[in-house]
């Protein structure tokens, strides 16, 4: 069974720094990214980052460049999410997400529980 345990959110000011931390295991995907959505109240869920396994590639969206950093730890199955310069606009639900392919099932994703990062001004 596929889990993802997010951890790390939680209030800050406007300029402070959090770090989000996502526990994954039971996946056996050939090839896999695994990175962060977030979903604002009243906002579609957006793709704030990501990292692939096979190039080690990383992906940001626009309005988090140069603030947020993604990273892995693989000897703990953790990726992290280092959010520096927090904005009120960046107060949402954070998602950890995996996706990836097999020769067996193809290709699948999963999302986590999420974890709310509040910012207030």
């Amino acid at each position: 069974e596929v889990q993802l345990v997010e951890s790390g959110g939680g209030l800050v000011q406007t300029g402070g720094s959090l770090r989000l931390s996502c526990v994954v295991s039971g996946f056996t995907f050939d090839d896999y990214a695994i990175g962060w959505f977030r979903q604002a109240p009243g906002k579609e869920r957006e793709g704030v980052s990501c990292l692939s396994n096979s190039d080690f590639s990383t992906y940001y969206t626009d309005s988090v460049k140069g603030r947020f950093t993604i990273s892995r730890d693989n000897a703990k199955n953790t990726t992290y999410l280092q959010m520096d310069n927090l904005k009120p606009e960046d107060t949402a639900i954070y998602y950890c997400h995996l996706e990836g392919r097999s020769v067996v099932v193809g290709y699948d994703d999963f999302f986590g529980q999420g974890t709310q990062v509040t910012v207030s001004s």
